[in-house]
C-alpha cells in the first residue's frame, strides 16, 4: 500500500484545533469533518466543500461549549449521520433506529478510549483505558471466534484497528503490536529507540482489512497483511513535516481515499493504492488492496468497486464481452461483474488453470465452459447457478432463461437447455436443481432456444427442420421444414422464422398448425422490438426491407400469459377470423373455462360457433347471474353452476357429487336421462329410494328395445329371472355365447331341445364351436360334440371326451391336437402328443422347431427308419454353434456328413481334430488348403516357429519366407533361403541389406552387405548418411588401400576448410587429395586445400583449371585461369579464332605472341578469302613476304606483285619470273584469257570492261565456269555501274543462267533488281512452287493466285496429285489433309519420318475430335504411337475428356475402349519418362489420367464377371477421388447405382443424393452452394469442374430422386460413410488423424492397409482379398478382359506381385 498526497482539505490553524471524528459515506460520494468548534463540514468525493452544519447540546441551557464530538457515523444508505457526543459515560451504547431507544450490549470497568469495527461492520472492539480490548459480535457469520475480553495491552489503547486477519493496537509506548483472532501475540513493532517518534494516537483499517494504518506526530505507518507468509510487512511510512499529531483517520469505503485530520484543525486528503494500471487506454485499474480493485471507465467516469468477499488475492483483471463484464480470477474464487448495471459475483473456483471459456451473450448469467462442464453464474449471486457436463460449446446450443417474464404463481423461473450429445437435449430447473426433460432427435441438433417462460423449446437439426417441444406434457411437434432462421419475439411466445421464400409466424405457438406465412425475396437478419413494434428485418441482394408483425396478435399472448383476460377478449374482437385467430379464441376459452371466467368462457364459443356449448353456458352463466343477485357473492361458486362445470368437463361423477351434496336428486336424475345414462340414473334413484324407481326401469326398457339395444334389454331381462326372454333377446343381438352361458347355467332351459337347437346353431354359425360341444356334451350329444371340439380346437376336452365315449379314436385327436398345435407354434407342447400318437418324425421336427434338443436327440436314438438320419445335421448344428464340438462331431458321423464336421472344426480352429477326421474323407490338395489356412491363423497369432512346420509340411517355404519378411525376422528369412534357394541367397541379402538401410538400421544392412560381398553399396550407405567413419572403416577393411583413399578424399570434401586438412594429414593423403581434386574438377576444394597447406600448389591448379574451362569452351575464365597459372602464352591460344580477345591477352601479358596472333589472324582472313584485310594483318606483323606467298598461292599474281612491288622491291624480278613461267606451264586458252583479262580490269577498276570481257566467257563443256562469270558479271554490274546498265546486263545474265537451269541464282538476281515477276516466272519455270508462292506472298500478293493458277495447271498437266510428292512432300501432303484424303497422307507421311508422320497423324486426330470420333482417333494413336510431344498433349488430353464424357459405357461390352485408353496412355507415360518431359506437371497428369483409364478397364472387366461385382463397387467409389478429370455427376451417378447394386446402401444413397445436389448445381451454373459436409473427412475433391451437361437423362434423374426420397422418408439408413481401423472412411487413402497416405489398391483403388500383395519395383500393391478373388475369378471364368487386365498390370509394374502368383 501506498500513501500518496492528493490535496489539503482544511488548512490547519496557528493553535491547537483538533479534528475531532471524520467519516466516509458508504456510497463513497461524501465525506464528513467534525471541527474543534464542534461544526461539521460535508465535501463530496473529489475533496470539494458542499455543505456544513452545527451541533447541538443535550440542554441549550449547558451552552455550547459543554460537550465535545466525539464520534460520527453515516447511516447505510448514506442519506443520515450520526453524531455522538461527550458526556462522561463509560457504557458502549447500541442505538436501536426502528424504537429509537438504546440498550446496554455490556459494561466495564474502565473508560473506553477508543473503539473498532471489523470489515463486515458485524463486530466491534473496544479498548479501555486500563489496556483492556473487548470484542462484541452482532453475528459472528460462523467464525467460531469468543466474546468478551481478549487481551491486555501494556498501556491505553488509543489506536485500534481490526484487520481481515488479526487486531493490531498502538498507545504511547510508541509500540505496534499484532494479535491474533483469540488475543495471543503475533508481531511487535518496537519505535521506543527512533527519537522522531512519538506516542500513537488514532489507526485505521482499509475496507478490505488487508492495510492498516496507524498516526502519531508528523506521521503515518502503513502496515500491509502478507497472506501467503501470514505476517504483517511495515511500508516506507508517510512523512509530513510540520503536520503536527494526528487525531483522526477516516478511510474511504472503496479503499481509494484516506483522510487524516490534525491537532492543528487540518485535513489532508491521501491516496492509496498498491499499483494502478491502463486496460486497452479504455479503463483505469486502482489495486486498493490485495483483495480489492477499483475498475473506473475513462471515457464515462463510472467506477466499480471488485472485492474479494473472502480476502484472496485478486491475480488480475480482465473486461471482456465488449467492454461491458468485469472477470477476475483469485487463487480459490473466481469474480465476475456487469459494468452496466453493477451487479457483481464471487463465487468458488478452485485452481482451473486458466483455461475457461466465458461467454456473455446473456445479460443475467454468464457462461463458463471449463474441461468439458459448462457453468451458469447468474450477475449478483456469489453461487454458481448450476453446473451440467457438455461438450458443445456454441452458445446456440444452450439457451439459459432466468426470471425473464414475471407469471402467475411462479417466484423463480430458472431454466436452462444444453445438448448431453449431438442428439441428445437435456431441460434442467436451475432454481430446484432437477431435471424437467431429456428429448433424444434422430438427427444432429444446431440450434436450440426456450422462451422467456421456460415452458417451450424450439430446436432445429442438421435437416434444417424444425421442431417444438412442450416441457410440461413432453410433446414433440415438427413445425416447419427447410427453416434456415427462427427467433422467439422478445417479451412474448410468438416465432419468427424462415423457410426458403416465406416469412413464417406463430402467433399463438400452442397451436403449431397455425400458422402465418408471407412470400419475401431475401434472407432474415435480424428481429427488432421498440416501443410497441416489432419488425423482421431482411436483405433482399443489397436493400434492407423490414416487415412489421402484427403487434395486437403478439400482444394477445402477452395478455394471456399476465392472465388479463378482459384485455385478450377485447383485443380478439377487433380482429377478424382466420386460422390464426381461431387458434386463439380456442386457447382463451380453455383458459377462461379453467379460471371460471364463463362469460369470457361463452364469449369465445360464440366465436368459434360452437352453439351448443354456448347455449349451455349461457343458461349456466343465467344461473351464477340470478343467484349472484338474489344472494350476493361469486355466483360461480353455487352447486348448479359448478355441476355444469363439470358436466362440460365431461366429469359426470363430479356433477351428480355436486347435486348429491345439495340432495338435488331429482337435478341428478334429470341430467342422467338427458345423457341416456340410464344405468348411472337408476344406481342413484335406488340408492336414495326414489318412488319413480320402477317407472324409470320401465322407461330404460322402453328405450332399450326402441333403440334396438337387445343385449342390454337381455340383461335387463336376466336381472328380472326372464331367462327364456333374456335368451331369445341375446339370440336375436347375435350374442349366441351369451346365451349358451345361460343355457347351461339353468337346467330348466337345457331340457327344452327347441331352444337349445336354436342356440347350437347360432353358436355353430357364428363358429363359437367349443361353446357348441359344451352345450351338446350337456345334453349328451357325445357325437356332435366331439365334432364341435375338434373344430374350435379344443382338443383337451375332445380327448376327455374320447376317452370316455370313442376310445379307439384317442389316438387319431392326439396326433391331430399335435398338429394343431404346431399350426398355433405351440412345438413344445406338441411334441409329447406326436409321441403320444406314435408320430415319431414329427415329434422330432417339433422338437427341433421348438429347440428341445436333447429330446430331440433322445427320440432319434429311439428310431431305426432310416429316413430321420436327415435331423442329425440340423441337430449336429445347433451343438456346432454352443461349441459342444465333440456331442456335434457324433451327430455329424453318425449322418454321414463328416466334411460338415471338418468344416466345424476347421472354421473354429481346432486343427488337429479337423486332420483327423479331413484325413479320413480329404484329398490332398483340400489337405493342403486346409493347412495353409492353419498357418496363416498361426502367424496371425504370432506362433511364427508352428506356422513354419505348417508351411514346411506342404512343401511350401517360400510363404514361411514370405511370412518371415513380413514380419521383419531377417535372420529366419536367411536361414529359410538358404536351406531352399541357395542360388537367391546373395540376392536376399542385398535386398534386406536395402530394407534395413531405409529404416536406418545401418549396422545390420552393413552386415546383409558383406554377406552379399557388396562393401561399395555399405560405404555408399554410410557416406550417404554422413558416417564417414564407419565407410572409412568398411574401405578399409575390405576394399583395399585406392577404396581407403577415395573415401578418406571424400570424406575431407565433404568437411572442407581446416577440418579436412587435418584429416588429410592425419592419414597423409593431402598431396593425393589435392590432386584427385584437381583431377576430378573439384577445383574449388583443391584451392581451399592449397590455400591452407601447400601454396606451392595453386599455380598447378590454376593450370589444370584453365585447362578444364578451355574444354568446356569457357574461353574468358581460361584465359584467367592461365594468366594465374602464370602461363600467359597458353592464355593467347586458347581464343582460338576470337583474335581480339587473343590480341588483349598478348598485348597485355605477352607482347612476343603480338606478331604470331597477327600472322594467325591473316591465315584465317587468306582461308576465308577476306584478302584486304589478310593483307592488313600481314603488314602489322611486318611479314609483307607471307602476303606475297599468299596471293600467289591464290593464283592471285597481280596482288602479289603489287605487294612486292610496294614492300618488297627487291624480290619483284623474281616474282615475275615465278609468274611467267606459271602461265606458260598453264597454256592460256581463249576462255581464261578473257578471264585473265577480266581480272586484269577489275583489278584496276575498270569494271565495265571487266563485266564485257565475262559476259563474253562461252564454254559448253564447262557450265559451271560460265556460270561463274556471268554471276562475276552480275555481281560487278550491281556494285559498280549505272542503274540502267545494271539492269540491261541482269536481264542478260537472267535468261542465261533459266538455260542452264541454274533457275535459283537467276531468280536471285531477278530479285537483286526487284523484278518480282520475273523472278516468280524462273521459280515456276524450275517448278519450285512453294519458293514462288513465298516471294509472291511477301513482296507482292498480288501475284499469289497467279502463282496457286499456274501450279493448278502445272498439277492438271501432271495428271495427279501424287507426283507433287516427288517435287515438294510437304505440300502434297497438306494437299492431301485438305482433300480429306487422310489414308494416303498417312501413308506418303510414313515413308518421310517419324516427325512429319506424327504431325499429319495430330492433324487427323484433331479433326477426328472435332468430329466427335474420339473412338476413331484413339485407334489412329494406338496404330501409329504417342509420341511425348508437347505440342501433341491438348489432343491427348481432349481425346482423354472425351472417351470418359461417353454415355453409356461402364458395361462389360465398352472394355476393349478403355483397354486401347489405358495402353494408349501406358506408351504416351513411358515415352514421356524417357524424354526432356519426364516428371513434369504434364507428365504427372498424364500418369493420373492412366490410372483412372485402368480403373475404368478394370471395372468394365470385372462388370462382365459376377464374382467381381463388389470390386467393380469399389473402383466406382474410388473413381471419386478423380472428380477433377472424371466428370463429377457421372462419377457420384455410377458410384451409386454400382453401391445399390451390390447392397451398400449408405453408401449409395449418400453419392446418389450428392449426384441430385450436383444435377441441381450444374443447372444454375455454379457448385458454390453444393453441401460436401458428407466428404469432410475424405480425399473427394471439393472443387471440380462444373459439368457442361448431365450425364443421364430426365427420367433417370427422376428415377433416382424417388429413390432417394424413398430411402429417406424410411429413415432406416444413416447418411453416414462406413469407416475402417483407421476411424476414416474406408475409401479415403489419407486418415483423418494421422494424416497418413496409403497405397491406393491397383484392383480397386481402396486403400491398402495390411494384407497386402507389393509390386515392389514400382511401389505399387494391392488389397490381398481383392488380389486373390481377382484372380480365381479370371481362373474360374476364363474371362479374356480379366486375363489382359492382368497382363496389363504386369506389363506396367514391371513384374509379378511378390506372393508368386501366376497371372495366366
Amino acid at each position: 500500500m501506498q500513501l500518496k498526497h492528493l490535496k489539503t482539505l482544511l488548512t490547519p490553524q496557528e493553535g491547537a484545533a483538533k479534528v475531532t471524528c471524520s467519516a466516509w459515506a458508504p456510497n463513497n460520494t461524501k465525506f464528513a469533518v467534525c471541527t474543534v468548534d464542534r461544526v461539521v463540514l460535508l465535501y463530496d468525493e473529489q475533496g470539494e466543500r458542499r455543505d456544513k452544519f452545527s451541533t447541538k447540546p443535550l440542554d441549550s441551557k449547558y451552552g455550547k461549549q459543554s460537550y465535545v464530538v466525539n464520534d460520527m457515523a453515516f447511516s447505510p444508505d448514506s442519506t443520515k449521520i450520526a453524531i455522538g457526543q461527550s458526556d462522561n459515560i463509560i457504557f458502549v451504547r447500541l442505538a436501536n433506529t426502528q424504537t429509537n431507544k438504546s440498550s446496554t450490549i455490556y459494561g466495564t470497568e474502565s473508560c473506553v478510549v477508543s473503539l473498532a469495527s471489523n470489515i463486515s461492520a458485524k463486530g466491534v472492539l473496544s479498548g479501555h483505558a486500563d489496556g483492556t480490548v473487548v470484542r462484541y459480535f452482532f453475528d459472528d457469520e460462523g467464525s467460531g471466534e469468543s466474546q468478551g475480553k481478549l487481551l491486555i495491552h501494556p498501556c491505553p489503547p488509543y489506536a485500534l484497528a481490526w484487520g481481515a486477519n488479526s487486531i493490531m493496537v498502538g498507545g504511547c509506548d510508541k509500540k505496534v503490536v499484532a494479535y491474533g483472532r483469540e488475543g495471543h501475540i503475533l508481531q511487535t513493532f518496537d519505535y521506543t529507540r527512533d527519537r522522531t517518534e512519538r506516542e500513537f494516537t488514532v489507526a485505521a483499517t482499509s475496507p478490505s482489512g488487508q492495510s492498516v494504518v496507524f498516526g502519531s506526530y508528523d506521521r503515518l505507518r502503513v502496515f500491509n497483511w502478507a497472506p501467503r507468509r501470514g505476517v504483517w510487512d511495515e511500508a516506507k511510512p508517510k512523512e509530513i513535516v510540520n503536520l503536527y499529531t494526528i487525531t483522526s483517520l477516516a478511510w474511504k469505503k472503496d479503499g481509494s481515499r484516506l483522510c487524516a485530520g490534525t491537532l492543528c484543525g487540518g485535513v489532508e486528503l491521501f491516496d492509496c493504492c498498491l499499483r494502478r494500471t491502463i486496460y486497452k487506454n479504455k479503463f483505469e485499474m486502482t489495486y486498493v488492496g490485495l483483495s480489492q480493485v477499483i475498475v473506473r471507465n475513462l471515457s464515462t467516469g463510472t467506477r466499480v468497486v471488485l472485492k474479494s468477499y473472502y480476502g484472496y488475492e485478486i491475480e488480475e483483471v480482465k473486461i471482456m464481452g465488449k467492454d461491458r463484464y468485469l472477470v477476475a480470477h483469485t487463487s480459490e474464487t473466481l469474480l465476475l461483474g456487469d459494468l452496466l448495471s453493477n451487479k457483481l459475483s464471487e463465487v468458488p473456483w478452485p485452481g482451473s488453470g486458466g483455461n475457461e471459456k466465458f461467454f456473455f451473450e446473456n445479460e443475467t448469467v454468464c457462461m463458463i465452459f471449463n474441461a468439458g462442464e459448462l457453468s451458469l453464474v447468474e450477475y449478483s449471486n456469489n453461487e454458481i447457478l448450476g453446473s451440467v457436463r457438455t461438450e458443445f460449446m456454441n452458445p446456440h446450443l444452450i439457451s439459459v432463461r432466468i426470471n425473464e417474464r414475471k407469471q402467475r404463481g411462479v417466484e423463480d423461473n430458472k431454466k436452462l437447455a444444453y445438448l448431453i450429445d449431438i442428439k441428445t437435449i437435456a431441460v434442467v430447473d436451475l432454481a430446484g436443481g432437477f431435471n424437467l426433460g431429456t428429448l433424444s432427435h434422430d438427427s444432429k441438433i444446431d440450434w436450440l432456444e426456450l422462451n422467456e417462460t421456460g415452458r417451450k423449446l424450439l430446436f432445429r437439426d442438421k435437416k434444417l427442420r424444425l421442431h417444438l417441444y412442450d416441457i410440461g406434457s413432453g410433446v414433440k411437434t415438427t413445425v416447419l421444414s427447410f427453416c434456415s432462421y427462427v427467433q422467439w419475439v422478445p417479451g412474448s411466445d410468438v416465432v419468427v422464422a424462415q423457410n426458403r421464400g416465406n416469412l413464417c409466424i406463430w402467433y399463438s405457438i400452442d397451436s403449431p398448425e397455425s400458422i402465418t406465412m408471407f412470400p419475401i425475396k431475401g434472407d432474415i437478419v435480424d428481429l427488432e422490438r421498440t416501443d410497441g413494434k416489432t419488425d423482421v428485418i431482411v436483405t433482399e441482394g443489397v436493400n434492407t426491407v423490414s416487415y412489421t408483425l402484427d403487434e395486437g396478435l403478439i400482444e394477445f399472448g402477452t395478455a394471456v400469459d399476465d392472465g388479463d383476460y378482459d384485455r385478450a377478449t377485447a383485443f380478439l374482437e377487433t380482429l377478424e377470423m382466420s386460422p390464426e385467430t381461431e387458434a386463439m379464441w380456442k386457447t382463451l376459452s380453455k383458459l377462461a373455462l379453467e379460471a371460471h371466467q364463463l362469460h369470457i368462457a361463452e364469449r369465445c364459443f360464440a366465436a368459434l360457433g360452437d352453439v351448443s356449448t354456448v347455449r349451455f353456458l349461457h343458461q349456466t352463466n343465467q344461473i351464477a347471474d340470478k343467484v349472484s343477485q338474489e344472494m350476493g357473492g361469486d355466483g360461480t361458486a353455487f352447486f348448479q353452476v359448478q355441476a355444469h362445470v363439470a358436466m362440460l368437463d365431461k366429469n359426470f361423477k363430479l356433477a351428480e357429487m355436486h347435486y348429491m351434496e345439495q340432495n338435488a336428486i331429482d337435478e341428478a336424475i334429470e341430467m342422467y336421462q338427458e345423457l341416456h345414462m340410464w344405468d348411472d340414473c337408476i344406481a342413484v334413484a335406488e340408492a336414495k329410494g326414489h318412488p319413480e324407481l320402477d317407472s324409470l326401469r320401465g322407461n330404460y326398457y322402453h328405450w332399450l328395445t326402441e333403440t334396438s339395444q337387445d343385449e342390454k334389454a337381455g340383461e335387463v331381462k336376466e336381472s328380472e329371472g326372464d331367462f327364456q326372454g333374456a335368451i331369445n333377446l341375446y339370440l336375436k343381438a347375435g350374442l349366441p355365447a351369451k346365451a349358451a352361458r345361460l343355457a347351461i347355467s339353468r337346467p330348466e332351459i337345457t331340457n327344452n331341445s327347441d331352444t337349445v337347437s336354436r342356440i347350437a346353431a347360432s353358436l355353430i354359425k357364428g363358429e363359437f364351436y367349443e361353446r357348441a360341444g359344451d352345450l351338446y356334451e350337456k345334453i349328451r350329444n357325445n357325437q356332435r360334440a366331439l365334432e364341435c371340439y375338434c373344430k374350435g380346437g379344443a382338443f383337451r376336452k375332445a380327448v376327455e371326451l374320447a376317452r370316455l365315449a370313442f376310445p379307439a379314436e384317442v389316438v387319431k385327436l392326439e396326433e391331430a391336437w399335435g398338429d394343431y398345435l404346431v399350426q398355433q407354434k405351440q412345438m413344445d407342447a406338441a411334441i409329447n402328443h406326436f409321441i403320444e400318437a406314435g408320430c415319431s418324425l414329427k415329434a422330432i421336427e417339433a422338437a427341433i422347431a421348438a429347440r428341445q434338443w436333447k429330446k430331440a436327440v433322445h427320440i432319434l436314438e429311439l428310431q431305426e427308419d432310416s429316413s430321420a438320419v436327415k435331423y442329425y445335421v440340423k441337430i449336429a448344428q445347433y451343438y456346432a454353434s454352443l461349441q459342444d464340438f465333440e456331442v456335434a462331431e457324433q451327430l455329424f458321423v453318425k449322418g454321414g456328413h463328416i466334411k460338415d464336421a471338418i468344416d466345424m472344426y476347421t472354421a473354429a480352429g481346432r486343427w488337429e481334430e479337423a486332420h483327423k477326421l479331413a484325413v479320413k474323407c480329404m484329398t490332398e490338395e483340400e489337405v493342403m488348403a486346409l493347412y495353409l489356412s492353419r498357418a496363416q491363423e498361426l502367424e496371425r497369432d504370432g506362433k511364427f516357429k508352428e506356422a513354419e512346420r505348417l508351411f514346411s509340411t506342404v512343401k511350401q517355404p517360400d510363404l514361411a519366407i514370405a511370412m518371415y519378411k513380413k514380419n521383419r525376422m531377417f535372420d529366419d528369412v536367411i536361414r529359410l533361403v538358404a536351406k531352399h534357394h541357395p542360388d537367391l541367397l546373395t540376392e536376399t541379402h542385398l535386398h534386406l541389406a536395402k530394407l534395413l538401410e531405409a529404416e536406418s538400421r545401418f549396422s545390420e544392412a552393413e552386415y546383409h552387405f558383406m554377406e552379399a560381398e557388396e562393401w561399395k553399396a555399405a560405404v555408399h550407405m554410410y557416406r550417404v548418411n554422413d558416417m564417414w567413419e564407419e565407410a572409412y572403416r568398411v574401405a578399409k577393411n575390405h576394399g583395399g588401400a585406392g577404396a581407403q583413399k577415395q573415401v578418406a578424399y571424400l570424406w575431407a570434401r565433404s568437411l572442407g576448410g581446416e577440418a579436412a586438412v587435418k584429416l588429410l594429414n592425419k592419414f597423409g593423403l593431402l598431396e593425393y587429395a589435392i590432386e584427385s581434386a584437381a583431377n576430378n574438377f573439384t577445383f574449388d576444394f583443391a584451392f581451399d586445400l592449397a590455400r591452407l597447406s601447400c601454396k606451392e600448389k595453386i599455380p598447378e591448379i590454376h593450370f589444370k583449371h584453365a585447362i578444364y574451362l578451355e574444354d568446356e569452351g569457357k574461353f574468358p575464365e581460361a584465359e584467367v585461369e592461365f594468366i594465374k597459372a602464370g602461363k600467359p602464352k597458353e592464355a593467347v591460344y586458347v581464343h582460338n579464332k576470337d583474335w581480339a580477345s587473343a590480341q588483349r591477352v598478348a598485348e597485355g601479358h605477352d607482347p612476343e605472341s603480338v606478331s604470331e596472333v597477327l600472322v594467325g589472324q591473316a591465315k584465317f582472313c587468306f582461308e576465308q578469302k577476306d584478302f584486304q584485310k589478310a593483307e592488313a594483318f600481314l603488314l602489322r606483323a611486318q611479314r609483307p613476304e607471307m602476303a606475297v606467298k599468299y596471293y600467289k598461292d591464290a593464283d592471285m599474281w597481280s596482288d602479289a606483285m603489287r605487294i612486292c612491288k610496294e614492300y618488297l622491291p627487291n624480290k619483284l624480278s623474281i616474282l615475275q619470273e615465278e609468274y611467267e613461267k606459271e602461265t606458260s606451264k598453264k597454256g592460256i586458252r581463249s576462255v581464261e584469257g578473257l578471264l585473265e583479262q577480266a581480272r586484269e580490269w577489275e583489278q584496276s577498276g575498270e569494271h565495265s570492261r571487266a563485266v564485257e570481257c565475262y559476259l563474253k566467257v562461252k564454254d559448253d563443256s564447262n557450265t559451271a565456269l560460265m556460270e561463274k562469270c556471268w554471276m562475276k558479271a552480275a555481281e560487278l554490274s550491281i556494285k559498280f555501274l549505272s542503274g540502267d546498265r545494271a539492269m540491261e546486263v541482269i536481264l542478260v545474265v537472267g535468261p542465261r543462267l533459266t538455260q542452264l537451269r541454274k533457275f535459283n541464282a537467276a531468280a536471285d538476281l531477278y530479285l537483286n533488281m526487284s523484278l518480282i515477276k520475273e523472278a516468280i516466272d524462273v521459280f515456276i519455270e524450275g517448278e519450285e512452287w512453294n519458293k514462288a508462292k513465298r516471294v509472291a506472298k511477301e513482296l507482292k500478293p498480288r501475284y499469289e493466285e497467279y502463282v496457286d493458277q499456274k501450279y493448278k495447271e502445272h498439277l492438271k498437266n501432271q495428271g495427279k496429285v501424287d507426283s507433287l510428292v516427288g517435287v515438294d512432300v510437304m505440300a502434297a501432303l497438306d494437299m492431301y489433309a485438305e482433300r480429306g484424303q487422310w489414308d494416303k497422307c498417312l501413308d506418303t507421311a510414313s515413308k518421310q519420318n517419324f516427325k512429319i508422320l506424327h504431325k499429319y497423324v495430330a492433324l487427323y486426330a484433331t479433326h477426328l475430335i472435332k468430329e466427335e470420333e474420339a473412338l476413331k482417333a484413339l485407334q489412329l494413336y494406338i496404330q501409329h504411337g504417342a509420341p511425348p510431344n508437347t505440342q501433341n498433349f491438348n489432343i491427348y488430353k481432349r481425346l482423354f475428356l472425351d472417351l470418359i464424357n461417353l454415355p453409356d459405357t461402364d458395361g462389360p461390352e465398352s472394355y476393349r475402349m478403355w483397354g486401347d485408353l489405358r495402353n494408349f496412355l501406358l506408351q504416351l507415360c513411358e515415352n514421356m519418362s524417357r524424354s526432356a518431359e519426364a516428371n513434369s506437371p504434364a507428365h504427372e497428369d498424364f500418369e493420373q489420367m492412366l490410372l483412372i483409364a485402368h480403373y475404368y478397364a478394370t471395372r468394365s472387366a470385372a462388370r462382365g464377371v459376377e464374382q467381381l461385382i463388389s470390386i467393380a463397387a469399389k473402383l466406382s467409389v474410388s473413381l471419386l477421388r478423380h472428380t477433377e478429370l472424371v466428370p463429377a455427376d457421372k462419377a457420384f451417378y455410377e458410384a451409386g447405382l454400382a453401391c445399390r447394386a451390390v447392397g451398400w446402401e449408405n453408401m449409395a444413397f449418400i453419392f446418389l443424393n450428392h449426384f441430385l445436389d450436383l444435377c441441381d448445381a450444374v443447372e444454375e451454373g455454379t457448385l458454390d452452394a453444393l453441401d460436401h459436409s458428407d466428404f469432410v473427412d475424405t480425399d473427394i475433391p471439393f472443387e471440380v469442374p462444373v459439368p457442361s451437361k448431365l450425364c443421364v437423362t430426365d427420367a433417370q434423374r427422376e428415377q433416382i430422386r424417388d429413390w432417394v426420397l424413398m430411402v429417406s422418408m424410411d429413415n432406416r439408413l444413416e447418411q453416414v460413410l462406413p469407416r475402417d481401423e483407421r476411424n476414416s472412411y474406408e475409401a479415403s487413402l489419407v486418415a483423418v488423424n494421422t494424416g497418413l497416405r496409403s497405397l491406393p489398391c491397383i484392383l480397386t483403388g481402396y486403400p491398402v492397409l495390411r494384407n497386402k500383395v507389393e509390386f515392389s519395383p514400382v511401389g505399387k500393391a494391392a488389397n490381398k482379398e481383392d488380389w486373390n478373388k481377382f484372380l480365381m475369378a479370371t481362373k474360374t471364368t476364363h474371362s479374356p478382359e480379366c486375363q489382359d487386365v492382368l497382363n496389363f498390370i504386369s506389363q506396367w509394374c514391371d513384374s509379378p506381385p511378390a506372393s508368386g502368383f501366376s497371372f495366366h
